[in-house]
C-alpha cells in the first residue's frame, strides 16, 4: 500500500469518526422546539377533531344513500337464473286420470338459462325521492363544513391564548430585568451610603414578586400549549413554540346590513337547513306522486329444454301499470312533513336573527376593544416613561425607590391591560370570521393583514 493511499484512507477515517462523534453528540442533545403556526394549528386540528371525522362519515353515508334512490327511481334492475331439475308429477292430483294413463309420470328434467330486467319509466314517488336524498347528501356536505368552522373558531381560540400566554410571560420577564436592575442600583446606592437598607429591602421584595409573577406565567404558558397540542393531535409531551406573537392588526368596519346578505349566502348551518327544507318540499311532492300511475317495463330472454342439447331461446316482455286505489297512510305522512316543514321553517327565521346578531355583536366588540388599544397603548407608554423618571430620581438620590416600586406596578398593569385589549381584539375578529361563515379563509385573512 502507497503512502498517498494510507493518507486517503487515515482521512476518510478521521472524517467518520467526527462524523460519528457529531451524531452521538447531537442525539444526546434535546429536539429543537416545533414551531407552530396557526395555519399549521388549524389543518392538524381538522385532520385530528373526532366531530369533522364523524361528520364526514355521514357525509359518505348521504351519499350511499342517494345511490340508492337513484338506483330505485331511474336505474334499472337485472338478474340472471339458471336450473335444472328432475321431477315426477302427479297427474292424479292435478285432475288428469284416463285410462290406460299412468298417475304418476317421469321422472323427466329440463333445463333453464334466463336472465330478467325491470326498468320504471315513469315513477314520479320514486324520483322525488331520489331528488330528496340529493338535497339530503347537500345538507350533510353543510353539516360537515359547519363541523370544520367550529373546530377552526376552537383551535385559534386556542392559539390565541398561547399567544397571550406567550406575552404576559415576556413582560413578566421584562419586569424581572427591570427589578433585577432597580436592587443592584439599591444595593450599590446603599455601599455608596446613598441609600438605606429599606430601599435594599424594598427592591429585594419587588424583584421576588416580580420573580413568581414570571414563574406563574411561565406555568400559564406551558399549560396553554398542552391544550393546544392535545386539540390538534400532537403529543401533549410534544415541544413546540409559538411561531406567531399577539399583534395588533386593525380591521376596517362594515355596517351589518352589508355583511348579513353575504353571511347567510355562506353560513354552513344556515345553508344546511335551507337544505334540508328543500329536501322536505320534495318528500312533500312524492307524498303527492303517491296518488300517480307508475308505468314500467319488464321482461326476459333465455333458453329451457328437456336437454342440454334441446333447450331453445325463449323469451318475454311486458309493459306493467299500477294505480292507487286507497292509501291512508299517505295522509299521516302528508302531515308529518308539514310539521317538519313548519319546525325547519322556525330553525331558519331562528338562525337568521342569531347570524345578524353574531355579526352585530361581533362588531361591536371590535370596535370596543380597538379603542381599548389605542388607551392601552398610550396608558403603557406613560407608565414606561414614569418609570423611567422614577429611576432618574432614585438615582440621582432626589427620591428613594417607593416610586420606582410604585411606577413598576403601574407598568404591570398597564402590560396587562394592553394584552387583555390586543387579545379581545383578535378573540373579536375570531368571532366575526365565524359570523360570516368560511371561518378558516376569514381567520387566516384577518390575521395576516398588516
Amino acid at each position: 500500500m502507497t503512502v498517498n493511499s494510507r493518507t486517503v484512507m487515515a482521512r476518510a477515517w478521521a472524517s467518520f469518526v467526527f462524523a460519528l462523534a457529531a451524531c452521538m453528540s447531537a442525539a444526546g442533545q434535546p429536539p429543537a422546539p416545533y414551531r407552530l403556526t396557526m395555519p399549521d394549528a388549524i389543518q392538524r386540528g381538522l385532520q385530528a377533531n373526532l366531530g369533522v371525522l364523524v361528520a364526514g362519515t355521514r357525509v359518505e353515508e348521504a351519499e350511499g344513500t342517494r345511490l340508492r334512490s337513484l338506483s330505485a327511481a331511474l336505474l334499472p334492475r337485472v338478474n340472471a337464473q339458471s336450473y335444472a331439475n328432475s321431477q315426477n308429477r302427479d297427474l292424479r292430483a292435478f285432475g288428469i286420470s284416463l285410462p290406460g294413463m299412468p298417475e304418476v309420470v317421469g321422472p323427466f328434467s329440463n333445463y333453464d338459462f334466463r336472465v330478467y330486467a325491470q326498468q320504471n319509466v315513469v315513477d314520479l314517488a320514486s324520483y322525488r325521492q331520489f331528488k330528496a336524498s340529493q338535497t339530503a347528501l347537500d345538507a350533510g356536505k353543510m353539516d360537515f363544513q359547519d363541523a370544520r368552522d367550529l373546530v377552526v373558531r376552537s383551535v385559534a381560540a386556542l392559539y390565541l391564548n398561547a399567544e397571550s400566554a406567550d406575552a404576559r410571560t415576556r413582560a413578566a420577564q421584562s419586569r424581572v430585568s427591570d427589578s433585577t436592575a432597580l436592587f443592584k442600583l439599591a444595593r450599590d446606592k446603599h455601599d455608596a451610603g446613598t441609600a438605606t437598607g429599606v430601599d435594599v429591602l424594598r427592591a429585594q421584595v419587588q424583584l421576588a414578586n416580580d420573580k413568581q409573577a414570571l414563574l406563574v406565567a411561565q406555568n400559564d404558558y406551558t399549560k396553554s400549549l398542552l391544550a393546544l397540542a392535545r386539540n390538534i393531535g400532537m403529543s401533549p409531551g410534544a415541544s413546540l413554540e409559538l411561531a406567531e406573537t399577539l399583534q395588533y392588526r386593525p380591521l376596517a368596519l362594515v355596517s351589518p346590513e352589508v355583511l348579513l346578505p353575504s353571511a347567510l349566502a355562506t353560513r354552513a348551518d344556515y345553508m344546511s337547513l335551507a337544505k334540508q327544507r328543500e329536501g322536505l318540499v320534495e318528500q312533500q311532492r312524492a307524498n303527492a306522486a303517491r296518488w300517480y300511475p307508475k308505468l314500467s317495463v319488464n321482461g326476459n330472454f333465455g333458453g329451457i329444454g328437456r336437454s342440454v342439447g334441446g333447450i331453445r331461446a325463449t323469451g318475454l316482455i311486458q309493459g306493467q301499470v299500477d294505480f292507487t286505489i286507497f292509501d291512508r297512510d299517505r295522509n299521516g305522512e302528508a302531515q308529518q312533513l308539514l310539521s317538519r316543514l313548519k319546525r325547519i321553517d322556525d330553525q331558519i327565521a331562528d338562525t337568521r336573527r342569531g347570524v345578524d346578531e353574531e355579526i352585530r355583536e361581533a362588531l361591536l366588540n371590535l370596535e370596543s376593544a380597538s379603542d381599548q388599544v389605542t388607551v392601552a397603548k398610550d396608558g403603557q407608554e406613560l407608565a414606561q416613561r414614569e418609570l423611567e423618571m422614577a429611576q432618574d430620581r432614585f438615582q440621582q438620590g432626589t427620591a428613594n425607590n417607593v416610586e420606582v416600586v410604585t411606577a413598576q406596578d403601574e407598568l404591570a398593569r398597564a402590560q396587562e391591560n394592553y394584552i387583555v385589549a390586543v387579545s379581545s381584539h383578535v378573540n373579536a375578529k375570531f368571532a366575526l370570521a365565524r359570523a360570516l361563515g368560511d371561518t378558516e379563509k376569514n381567520i387566516l385573512q384577518f390575521e395576516s393583514n398588516p
